[in-house]
């Protein structure tokens, strides 16, 4: 996914009540980014670090930022870019299944997207092909880091992410698909559940897995350019 315009580059001041994050960019100007990132973000939100905003595509919209990339030493490892807008994983895995480019889901020819399903849910995409059985695919972004090349999620705890794995596991319980991708915003070798986070997550995930929930995890490339799904990773946690 190709940025339409050159991403603005500058340094975080402060990212404060959870959405809002003060940036000074390279011109000297101090802006506002939407921060669209509910988590905790450990690692992510120093004062100081490089950062890169893209302009809202919405020009009547308060706040014109929106915080991209964040670059710092994850887990002690080498500076890299690491995507921080939870917006993006959807339309990147979007792209990936129009391109075909996720080979456990090549085989569907119809992608729909925010379809209900469970209690009062909204699955991310609904996969169809005739003949077949729907698969319910849920995306998850990642960009937790505390060891070098070892991505986790989540990085604080997620409830609404634990209720999502049981919704899952009960369509898979019903004979449908299921399957939970992670998208990792930043290069990584190896992926797990942070289960000293979030043990309610990592029970509810090992329920998923146990059920028949498939899991995978994609590694993403990141450039001041573009962002794309590069390659799978190991999960660790299906060993």
């Amino acid at each position: 996914m190709r940025f339409q315009e050159t991403l603005l580059e500058g340094r975080l001041i402060e990212r404060y009540k959870r959405f809002l994050a003060d940036v000074e960019l390279d011109t000297g100007e101090i802006v506002t980014a939407h921060c669209a990132n509910p988590g905790a973000m450990m690692g992510l939100k120093e004062p100081g670090s490089r950062v890169f905003l893209s302009r809202a595509s919405n020009p009547a919209r308060k706040l014109k930022y929106n915080w991209e990339y964040v670059e710092v030493a994850a887990g002690g490892g080498p500076l890299q870019l690491i995507g921080i807008n939870t917006s993006r994983p959807n339309l990147l895995v979007a792209e990936a299944l129009r391109e075909g480019r996720l080979a456990p889901f090549a085989r569907y020819d119809r992608v729909r997207p925010e379809v209900r399903y469970g209690r009062n849910s909204r699955v991310d995409f609904l996969l169809e092909k005739d003949g077949e059985p729907p698969c319910y695919l849920e995306v998850k972004n990642c960009h937790l880091m505390r060891e070098a090349g070892f991505a986790e999620f989540p990085d604080c705890v997620a409830a609404r992410s634990a209720k999502h794995l049981y919704e899952l596991a009960d369509m898979a319980a019903a004979g449908a698909r299921a399957a939970l991708v992670y998208v990792i915003q930043m290069n990584a070798n190896r992926f797990d559940v942070a289960r000293d986070i979030d043990p309610a997550y990592d029970k509810a995930f090992r329920h998923a897995l146990a059920t028949g929930v498939e899991s995978y995890a994609y590694a993403c490339r990141i450039t001041p350019e573009e962002v794309t799904i590069d390659r799978p990773v190991e999960i660790v946690t299906l060993r």
